[in-house]
């Protein structure tokens, strides 16, 4: 136990994490030169096409230091605010955390708010300054950001360059003297913590798990904790490039578990897995619950497809815990799924996911957040609205509160302008700027999660080419004036349209949405009118003007009253077609209302 090293790496986005794990296992033989590939711990397709890590990836690796083996088992982790989930859960499973600062880019809000992730599990951190070797690097200014941060020497701050290979011998040194070994009792009844898990649809679940204390071996039989289920362990082993079987997992270790579970309800990330027959009594108290921020409804294309897409997503949350989903019907759509995510890329992600790996074509509602309401007969009791549609009738209503984020955005001094304005639009306060550095600006924002869930994020990108940061965190309900806005088209509510919105912002995005879904809503044989309303005042509205065939075409010549008499028969039939006709939304749609500044 001594020489094992559990790690994982921590940072922001496009700090090059996943280029020095790369470095680190072609360093350590673990892959050989032929298996070497860029970004290689990323095996999802739409990771390597986005060029983001989506999921934690668990890896060992063997390395001679000083005569002595060792074992390392690294943990690459995601830099997206969206996916801190999963790093909350591998920094469960580690002693200690490499922080990479890219040299060019400095400290950016994630990775501030990944290290207090780290320094709250009382993790030892390694601090890493990436990409020295850049032309635009400035290693003497971010070493001195650093040192800022974390209060720890100049000497400590490891150069380094994931393109290059240069500064990872030191790397691993480091990790090996620096990081405390596992500390666990071998003697113990068994004890692990499941941090991860994988959907093998030959091998049932896998389940990968950390050791903490006593060990597993192959054929014993295992007891989950929170389910009190019981399996046999098939197959246990060690995770390298590929699955390595092995006879026993001992304390500290990091391992897999296969022992054909089917259903995906039986295991849960952050259960304690234990002996059947001495059980340990206390479970482990993992990583923070997850708490989804954005809430959106997933229908299956066809209705009959609702069976397999329960399934599909049931598969999903074994390899994304953070999902959350709840049966829901919609008038317009059928049968569905309410679901939370953690933000709008994850959102994208799972449905993307949905679409390729299960080849399902599903159709995602316009996102939300959760509300709670207060009726005037209950004005203490607050339930809470998921859905836009469960709001109750204006006349009953006492308040709305909705949910609050303290905000971070770090930036360079000239946009700070550029951010304040946007934040200020989106009903941002701002609560405090610092100057990090004559070049940097931190600033604080009180803002309403509802605001950010749009295109906050692309937004934020633009006004700041590219250069701010953002994290934010939770901080409460207030109450805030909000209005329900339905559209209605020909005269019929379309239920998965309709939002909360802040009374002041209410025309301006009735008549944005109108407009925009007069652009997209392909025309039909009558009128369509498109209306947007609040309560039962229509506040804005748009016409799809009806496909005519030209009647008249045969009357050349002749009397008015022949033409007229033509149109007015051709007028009736609209007429009697709009009563029975209905309107056909494509998915666009509903996407379209999110990005309603474009």
């Amino acid at each position: 136990m001594k020489h094992i090293r559990n790690f994982c790496i921590i940072a922001h986005i496009d700090h090059g994490k996943s280029t020095l794990a790369d470095r680190l296992l072609g360093a350590t033989q673990t892959v050989t030169a032929r298996e070497e590939k860029a970004q290689l711990l990323d095996n999802m397709d739409l990771e390597r096409e986005r060029g983001i890590t989506i999921k934690s990836h668990a890896i060992q690796m063997e390395y001679t230091y000083q005569g002595q083996e060792y074992i390392l088992n690294l943990i690459d982790t995601p830099g997206h605010v969206d996916f801190s989930y999963e790093v909350s859960r591998s920094i469960a499973a580690c002693e200690g955390a490499l922080l990479i600062v890219d040299a060019a880019q400095s400290i950016q809000a994630q990775t501030i708010s990944n290290l207090y992730l780290a320094l709250d599990n009382d993790l030892e951190i390694i601090p890493v300054l990436n990409k020295v070797d850049l032309p635009s690097a400035n290693p003497e200014e971010v070493s001195d950001d650093i040192i800022d941060l974390l209060g720890c020497k100049l000497e400590d701050i490891i150069h380094a360059s994931g393109k290059t290979g240069f500064g990872v011998e030191n790397i691993l040194a480091a990790i090996i003297e620096k990081i405390p070994h596992p500390k666990g009792n071998k003697d113990e009844p068994l004890q692990a913590l499941i941090f991860d898990s994988h959907y093998n649809p030959f091998r049932g679940i896998e389940v990968i798990f950390r050791v903490v204390n006593g060990e597993i071996r192959k054929g014993q039989k295992i007891k989950f904790m929170a389910t009190g289920k019981e399996y046999f362990a098939d197959e246990v082993g060690t995770l390298k490039l590929n699955q390595v079987p092995k006879n026993v997992i001992s304390t500290g270790d990091v391992g897999y578990l296969i022992s054909g579970i089917k259903e995906a309800k039986e295991v849960k990330v952050g259960d304690t897995v234990t002996d059947a027959k001495e059980p340990t009594t206390n479970m482990i108290t993992g990583f923070e619950d997850v708490k989804p921020m954005v809430f959106a409804g997933i229908y299956p294309v066809d209705t009959e497809d609702y069976e397999d897409l329960r399934s599909s997503m049931e598969k999903l949350q074994l390899n994304d815990a953070s999902l959350v989903f709840l049966p829901e019907s919609s008038a317009a759509l059928g049968f569905g799924f309410r679901c939370g995510f953690l933000g709008m890329l994850h959102m994208e992600i799972i449905q993307e996911r949905l679409e390729r790996e299960f080849d399902m074509t599903v159709i995602t509602t316009v996102p939300n957040v959760s509300y709670l309401a207060y009726t005037k007969k209950e004005p203490e009791v607050g339930f809470v609205i998921n859905n836009p549609s469960d709001l109750p009738e204006p006349s009953k209503l006492d308040r709305v509160e909705e949910p609050y984020i303290k905000a971070t955005i770090i930036t360079k001094a000239d946009y700070v302008g550029n951010v304040m304005s946007l934040c200020i639009e989106k009903r941002g306060l701002i609560t405090n700027q610092t100057y990090l550095t004559t070049e940097r600006v931190e600033l604080n924002f009180d803002m309403p999660l509802a605001e950010i869930v749009f295109d906050f994020y692309d937004r934020l990108k633009t006004v700041s080419k590219g250069y701010a940061s953002f994290d934010y965190h939770p901080i409460g309900m207030r109450t805030s004036k909000l209005v329900r806005l339905d559209v209605l088209l020909n005269a019929t509510s379309v239920d998965a349209l309709s939002a909360l919105i802040h009374e002041d912002n209410a025309y301006n995005i009735g008549k944005k949405m109108c407009e925009k879904l007069r652009e997209l809503i392909p025309r039909q044989q009558f009128d369509i009118p498109i209306q947007a309303a609040i309560g039962a005042k229509i506040i804005a509205r748009e016409t799809i003007k009806a496909l005519r065939k030209d009647v008249t075409a045969k009357c050349y010549g002749g009397d008015i009253s022949r033409k007229r008499k033509l149109l007015e028969k051709q007028k009736k039939g609209k007429k009697r077609m709009r009563q029975v006709g209905n309107v056909e939304i494509p998915q666009e749609a509903f996407m379209a209302v999110l990005k309603l500044n474009d």
